[in-house]
């Protein structure tokens, strides 16, 4: 399938309720599956996440349903290719750019699912996301995910809106978040973020600042054709 990449201003996601039948048709090979995987990686959790069920895209907002699902059922979907073109696996991520214009992405620990992968600072949507209205602030769970990967803290500032980049089962919502200090203020800030974690997400700061600094090997897809997009 062919990468997507559009604008977007706003994002008004909600959660619904949904009986997915895919997970529920295939709940003992998900089971199998996640138990190998745990085998692998014990610190993996099975806990509840957040899938797109239906979204269109007018006039620049993006309005989109979720609903709650294993994590385990998400990581099957994942592993086995999307075989269910019906749901997709969003998330929302903070492309933070440096003051003097490097972008800072972040290589995944060895105990985390993506192990060695290197992403913007994301994480997919949970239940925790969710207001009493059943809206899904996926800004918040972007920046959440950008303090408690790095310790950064997006200044104030105008909205900065979105960019949706669809590639395959995936949907990223991608958040850019200029920072007022340069490289090396930021990266020495991160690196006393993950020194100070007995267990930190990260396992290192990546840095981009031009394309000769895409890796096809540890960057996914969205990553590299997003940043590929903006440094042409």
């Amino acid at each position: 399938m062919t990468v997507t990449i559009t604008p977007c201003r706003r994002v008004e996601a909600a959660v619904v309720s949904h009986d997915w039948g895919w997970a529920r048709e295939n709940r003992e090979r998900i089971a199998a599956h996640w138990e190998a995987r745990r085998a692998a990686r014990p610190a993996m959790f099975n806990g509840t996440v957040l899938m797109l069920r239906r979204w269109a895209l007018a006039d620049g907002v993006l309005t989109a349903e979720l609903f709650e699902a294993e994590y385990a059922a998400l990581t099957a979907l994942k592993d086995w290719g999307f075989p269910d073109g019906g749901v997709l696996n969003v998330f929302a991520a903070v492309v933070p750019r440096t003051a003097d214009g490097t972008f800072i992405l972040g290589e995944m620990g060895p105990h985390t699912a993506a192990a060695g992968r290197v992403y913007f600072p994301c994480g997919t949507p949970d239940p925790t996301d969710i207001g009493p209205d059943g809206r899904v602030d996926l800004a918040a769970s972007a920046l959440r995910e950008l303090r408690e990967e790095t310790g950064l803290v997006a200044p104030e500032g105008p909205d900065p809106g979105w960019t949706i980049v669809r590639d395959g089962g995936l949907m990223a919502l991608l958040r850019p978040v200029p920072l007022s200090d340069d490289e090396a203020s930021v990266t020495a800030s991160i690196a006393a973020h993950l020194a100070a974690d007995a267990e930190p997400e990260l396992s290192a700061i990546v840095a981009v600042r031009g394309v000769a600094d895409l890796d096809p090997a540890r960057m996914p897809g969205f990553v590299r054709h997003y940043l590929a997009s903006v440094l042409a």
